[in-house]
């Protein structure tokens, strides 16, 4: 079978942005050296973020990425909110962690699997969560306000409020409790 013009490459920019083009840009945001933005038109950062270098905020041309305030972003993240992340206030997100939206459909097996059509769903990471260096975020997954996720997990599914999850994929081990 000839795949020869199934996908055409087309580039999506080199990443580089402007404070004037994002949908909302808050105060005291530190944006270290190397972090790239792609479609900042969909991506709104509350006040008091901080993004790690060579992080990828890869904003798409449909969904959001919503940014809440004081959350602190690691270096080398990479963030795909095609589908549409929200990402509540105080979150932190440890380096290397990826949190994904779309995942192609397996609609026709004669066809390439990177050809089949995208599916989109969106990522919902509560108030106070706090995400473990290099953790994968599947697309649908909601994590609760106060959740934590050990590093290296992968999340496949929902994760309550108020508990620790880790492994791949993350399972619950446990309920954050008060001291």
């Amino acid at each position: 079978m000839d795949f020869s013009n199934i996908n055409k490459p087309s580039s999506h920019g080199n990443g580089k942005y402007q404070i004037k083009n994002f949908n909302y840009f808050g105060k005291e945001i530190v944006i270290e050296d190397g972090v790239l933005v792609f479609h900042p038109e969909n991506i709104s950062i509350a006040d008091k973020v901080y993004i790690g270098h060579q992080t990828i905020l890869k904003g798409y041309y449909k969904g959001e990425l919503f940014i809440g305030e004081g959350t602190w972003i690691g270096q080398y993240c990479f963030i795909h909110s095609a589908g549409s992340v929200k990402i509540g206030k105080s979150v932190g997100i440890g380096p290397y962690v990826k949190i994904l939206t779309s995942v192609h459909e397996d609609l026709d097996i004669s066809i390439p699997y990177i050809v089949n059509p995208l599916k989109f769903s969106s990522v919902l990471i509560g108030d106070g969560a706090d995400i473990g260096i290099g953790s994968i975020i599947l697309p649908g997954v909601m994590i609760g306000e106060g959740a934590v996720i050990g590093a290296g997990s992968v999340v496949t599914k929902n994760v309550e409020a108020y508990t620790v999850c880790a492994g791949v994929p993350a399972r619950f081990l446990r309920n954050r409790t008060a001291l």
